[in-house]
This record gives C-alpha cells, sequence and structure tokens, in this order.
C-alpha cells in the first residue's frame, strides 16, 4: 500500500483562521477560545479526553476516531510543542500533553533551534531544521510503511501546502468568523486546482471539508 500524507481533524474558522496570535502558556491557541474551533470533536462519543460515557455518534464520531488510523508519525511545527520562542533556555519543556501524549508514533518537530530526542510513553519527538521534503522523507522512512500526518499548525500546514505534500486532508469549518489570527485560507476552493472538495455539514453546524488529491 502506497504511503500517504494526510491532514486529519485540522479546524478554522469561516475566515480560514486556524489559531489565534499572542499564544502564551496559558492560552495555547492565542487569542482563540479553543471550543470555538474544537468544540464539535470534544463532543463525540470518541473523543481522546472523553472520561465520562455519552458524547455524540454519527459522521463526526467517526471523524474522531478515524484520527490515528494507519498513522505511523506525525510532522508538526514547533508552536504546536510548545510557546517558547528562540533559543530553548532550558529542556524542562515537554510539551503540552503529559507524560502520555496522545500521539504513540514519532513525532518530528520543524524548529530553528534543535534540541535532544525527547521519549514521553509511546511517543518519541525529534527536533530537527529542515525543508519540508526533508522532514517528510525522515517521517516516511519512521513510520514503517504507514501514513504521514503534518498536524500544524497553520504555518507548518501552508508550508507543506506550497511544497504539494499533501495527499488528503479533513478541514472543519466553525460557523463563525473570527476575525484576526493565523489564516489558512481565504476560502476551501482555493485548493480545488489541485484537489477535489466534498463538504459535509452535519447537524452540529460545522462544515467538514474532504480534500483528496485530482
Amino acid at each position: 500500500m502506497t504511503q500517504r500524507v494526510r491532514v486529519q481533524n485540522f479546524n478554522v474558522s469561516r475566515d480560514g483562521i486556524g489559531a489565534g496570535e499572542n499564544q502564551t502558556l496559558e492560552r495555547p491557541f492565542g487569542e482563540v477560545e479553543p471550543g470555538d474551533l474544537f468544540g464539535w470533536a470534544g463532543a463525540t462519543a470518541s473523543w481522546v479526553n472523553r472520561t465520562d460515557p455519552g458524547g455524540t455518534r454519527g459522521v463526526e464520531d467517526y471523524i474522531t476516531r478515524d484520527f490515528a488510523r494507519n498513522i505511523g508519525a506525525e510532522i508538526m511545527g514547533r508552536n504546536k510543542f510548545g510557546p517558547i520562542r528562540g533559543p530553548w533556555p532550558d529542556l524542562e519543556w515537554e510539551g503540552w500533553w503529559g507524560e502520555e501524549p496522545p500521539f504513540h508514533t514519532p513525532v518530528f518537530v520543524l524548529t530553528h533551534h534543535p534540541r535532544p530526542d525527547l521519549t514521553l510513553g509511546e511517543t518519541t519527538f525529534h527536533f530537527l531544521e529542515a525543508t519540508p521534503h526533508e522532514t517528510l522523507e525522515r517521517a516516511m522512512e519512521a513510520a514503517g510503511g504507514k501514513d504521514v500526518r503534518i498536524g500544524g499548525g497553520v504555518t507548518t500546514l501552508r508550508e507543506f501546502l506550497d511544497a504539494d505534500l499533501i495527499d488528503e486532508m479533513h478541514v472543519a469549518v466553525y460557523p463563525t468568523e473570527l476575525g484576526t489570527g493565523l489564516r489558512l485560507w481565504d476560502r476551501p476552493e482555493v485548493l480545488t486546482d489541485r484537489f477535489h472538495l466534498e463538504k459535509v455539514t452535519p447537524p452540529s453546524g460545522i462544515t467538514h471539508c474532504f480534500f483528496w488529491r485530482r
């Protein structure tokens, strides 16, 4: 089976904002409330952080359950890993996710300031300064024949889109505008020169955009 490069459960507002500005330790998504973008996933029965019974079923629960299917490695930008800019002052910061991050695969963190590998539970973070093509080559090898997920944030996803390295993508569009922040696109149709696009809008009101290569 051919390895694929996938984007899953990436979230933006109706005006294409995927994260707010001024990220801090207390506000991982900057001046955007996480519920404004991720609320649909947190409401599903299969949400990874759900500790109580219940939650919605249907297509959005299927999307949530599909998150880890056949994923062998992830690529993310440094600011998805943490809020620290510039050289690392020390190695105390180990990500937002605690002792058992949800990835359970090798994760390649793009940064201009590499640091030693970090293993937490079943996840090993590799920090490297490399082009999208170079990073993807390493991630493909580490994935052991499985797919590679581009996990974000917005800047990293744009870099891989601009390099034409993505095979399929799911983006959930929240039906409100945020106005300012890091913008993925002006509208999803700008990508239809390279991708087929199908939209599904379940009762939550979120429009799920599915892209696959032409």
